[in-house]
């Protein structure tokens, strides 16, 4: 009985949720077994981690994905889906899961190569031990997005607002101004990795080109662990304008549904995020919550 209330309980998250519950249980489970076996935590990370060399990295390629579910310590996952949570509700208000995985895991594995890359062109800033792991380059990725996406939308930080492009050109430069005193230039670079990655793709995708789109089908088998698995049909997505297939009540109220989004989207493009007025905004919350 628990256990289906806990499987209904995942269903209902939304996929940023999803993956934040994936890595805390992944963190306190490896916790936990650290502590039984009695033993050194790095003998269960070290099959995980991401090495700074291409050659060991050879021996075990899926590191290039699980490197970022493991974490370093409770500030480290704690601060990490923190993150993720905050930037994955405006993500998502804006397109849907698929899309989000696409720019997490692409950050993931893009950060993961410039962690690597960069090792072999400045193998000075690096400790001698170095590996990679942490979730940082894939949230910088879904963050640095939505700041080149809808660049003057603001938000409310503290006491003030701020717009998003403001947080995003901060947080690049932190990470840039960290790398010469090398106290984690690995994980530093790792996040401009990730950093490049939801820029460059934000860009494109504002063009109409979505440089993920053949990544997406790779993705398929992983994104069925996120998405509710009575979905079959492919996942829309709220920018794409949909065809009527049939004259049915249903379809037409889809369509003009679709319509609507279509008409709030292409005002973000020309004006911005903050010009829609709380009806259209309210709307469009409800649209991304829905897919």
């Amino acid at each position: 009985m628990a256990t289906g209330n806990l499987k209904y309980q995942y269903a209902r998250l939304n996929v940023a949720e999803k993956l934040i519950a994936i890595n805390v249980l992944i963190f306190i489970v490896n916790g936990l077994l650290t502590f039984l076996l009695r033993t050194d935590e790095d003998i269960i990370v070290q099959w995980f981690q991401l090495p700074k060399d291409f050659f060991d990295f050879l021996t075990q390629p899926w590191s290039i994905l699980s490197y970022s579910f493991f974490h370093g310590g409770l500030s480290h996952v704690f601060w990490n889906m923190l993150w993720l949570y905050f930037v994955g509700r405006i993500f998502l208000n804006l397109f849907d899961g698929k899309r989000f995985l696409n720019v997490y895991f692409l950050g993931v594995i893009f950060g993961g190569l410039f962690f690597m890359v960069s090792y072999n062109i400045f193998p000075a800033f690096f400790e001698v031990n170095a590996v990679l792991i942490g979730a940082s380059a894939g949230v910088r990725a879904i963050l640095i997005f939505i700041c080149a996406y809808i660049p003057n939308q603001e938000v409310r930080l503290l006491f003030f607002n701020i717009k998003l492009w403001y947080i995003g050109a901060f947080i690049v430069l932190s990470d840039l101004i960290q790398i010469p005193y090398g106290i984690n230039a690995g994980g530093q670079l790792a996040h401009l990795g990730g950093a490049l990655l939801g820029y460059v793709y934000a860009r494109q995708l504002f063009k109409g080109k979505d440089i993920g789109e053949g990544f997406s089908r790779l993705m398929d088998g992983i994104a069925n662990l996120f998405m509710h698995t009575e979905k079959k049909a492919p996942l829309k997505t709220v920018y794409r304008k949909k065809k009527r297939t049939t004259n049915s009540k249903v379809d037409y109220k889809k369509e003009s549904h679709q319509r609507k989004i279509d008409t709030i989207l292409d005002k973000i493009s020309k004006s911005g995020y903050e010009s829609l007025s709380k009806e259209e905004k309210d709307f469009l919350f409800k649209a991304g919550k829905d897919n």
